[in-house]
């Protein structure tokens, strides 16, 4: 086990002194600043405006990977010499997402720790928070709905096959927002929210709140505001109260989907997140993310190593980035937790 091995290795090796110097008078150091800690909003710079209400402040501090044996959502370092830990992570993940965090689920332990509590713009993540509210009001899922002009994204443009008419059931909607990250339909399931649009909005706050995610706050049901902001140790939380909704689950991990719209014509969607449809991933939330302030993001919850594992990626360079990442997580997971076997 790794905590035990590196206990060993202490008593023979200075470095592994040193190191639990560091992190000793780490600990110290948290419990003095205790909640003075500030929060940053970052964005990506030097890219096209939009015109979505007040621009979020930008910060430039510089990134910093913290790999260890933090547990749960406390700076503490706990050792738990009888525990089943994964191995944490180390710095030769060299992922390409500017913000990682990844929990073992099981024990809590952070196995990944990359500016993990920077507020950042989540994109298409907020779909999951829109769908969690649609699942909690227990409206009917079979309820039709009509994509308007009031559903057309005029800010970005974003492309959508649903067309200004479109009729569809409450539940293809919810389907297809999640699944292949559709706008218009994500926008039409808050406005026909029980007093519109803006009682669907604090309702997703309301939620955030309830879950205790401190530094989320939702402005539109779709993820194309930059307003929409949250941090990878929120964003877990909400994986883990969206995995408990079979819908969710199933509608999130689909490969493909496809519906029938005016006159017999047949849609065929896809998943925007092409792990769902390799047999060797056991993927039970997923959804991705992008808008230029955000950039390519990935959250997922899935199994590795017969355990369950939060992944949150965002900002990742490269349109195939997030993927990538989320590849070379699940291999490193997956050999530190057969070294930690063989001890």
């Amino acid at each position: 086990m790794f905590n035990a091995n590196i206990q060993a290795q202490a008593a023979t090796h200075s470095s592994a002194q040193s190191t639990q110097k560091t992190v000793v008078n780490a600990k110290k150091n948290t419990a003095k600043k205790g909640s003075s800690r500030k929060t940053h909003i970052v964005q990506r710079r030097n890219l096209r405006p939009v015109a979505y209400g007040s621009a979020v402040a930008a910060a430039g501090a510089a990134a910093k990977v913290q790999v260890g044996l933090r547990t749960g959502p406390a700076d503490d370092i706990v050792v738990q010499p009888n525990a089943p830990q994964v191995e944490p992570l180390t710095t030769q993940a060299m992922l390409r997402s500017e913000v990682a965090f990844v929990q073992d689920l099981e024990t809590s332990d952070i196995l990944y720790d990359k500016n993990s509590d920077e507020v950042r713009p989540i994109a298409s993540i907020s779909k999951l928070m829109t769908a969690l509210v649609v699942a909690d009001s227990g409206l009917p899922l079979n309820q039709m709905m009509q994509i308007t002009d009031a559903d057309v994204d005029r800010v970005r443009y974003s492309r959508s096959r649903l067309s200004v008419g479109t009729e569809l059931s409450r539940a293809d909607m919810l389907h297809l927002a999640l699944m292949s990250s559709e706008n218009r339909a994500a926008h039409a399931l808050g406005r026909y929210y029980p007093g519109g649009m803006p009682a669907f909005v604090r309702a997703m706050n309301d939620k955030a709140r309830a879950l205790g995610m401190r530094s989320t706050r939702f402005v539109e049901p779709t993820g194309l505001s930059s307003e929409n902001v949250s941090t990878p140790r929120d964003l877990v939380k909400l994986l883990q109260a969206t995995s408990k909704q079979p819908l969710i689950h199933r509608y999130t991990t689909d490969d493909k989907y496809e519906i029938e719209i005016a006159r017999g014509r047949q849609l065929v969607y896809n998943n925007t997140n092409r792990l769902v449809g390799k047999s060797d991933w056991d993927i039970k939330v997923s959804k991705t993310g992008f808008i230029n302030e955000a950039g390519e993001c990935l959250v997922m919850l899935t199994r590795i190593d017969n355990r369950d594992v939060a992944i949150v990626l965002l900002n990742a360079s490269g349109r195939y980035s997030r993927i990538g990442d989320a590849v070379r997580i699940r291999t490193l997971v997956e050999n530190a937790s057969n070294s930690v076997a063989m001890l």
